[in-house]
């Protein structure tokens, strides 16, 4: 069997609101209750993420989206609709840019808790072959 992530947690003050808005902006399906105390948000048929309340500290999280250049444009539009502030770098100003530096396009945005979301159509991490 290949090894494959099934589901990572993620920490919210209001895991309702943070699912929300990451399927929203995703064009994804999600649910406000999943099994036990997570709000989940369905990536794809592989993948959730589920929120989680908490009122403990937690540190900021970074998950990375490989969407098709259609889906990215899609996807960047709900984000400018919804007037979230996003860059073109992983750690500076809020430029509203787009990265095209490695022959696709990416993004960053931090949602409401604080955690990044990464969306790119070509990933940097592994080389084509």
């Amino acid at each position: 069997m290949t090894i494959e992530l099934d589901h990572a947690i993620v920490s919210a003050r209001d895991k309702v609101a943070s699912a929300r808005q990451l399927a929203e902006l995703l064009g994804v399906p999600w649910a406000p209750t999943a099994l036990g105390p997570f709000s989940a948000v369905y990536v794809n048929e592989g993948l959730t993420l589920d929120f989680i309340d908490t009122d403990e500290d937690f540190p900021v999280q970074h998950f990375c989206f490989r969407v098709s250049p259609e889906e990215f444009d899609a996807i960047l539009a709900r984000i400018q609709a919804a007037g979230i502030p996003y860059r073109s770098t992983v750690r500076g100003p809020m430029d509203g840019k787009v990265d095209t530096q490695f022959g696709g396009k990416g993004v960053y945005w931090n949602e409401p808790e604080g955690h990044q979301w990464e969306m790119l159509t070509v990933s940097y991490a592994r080389q084509a072959g």
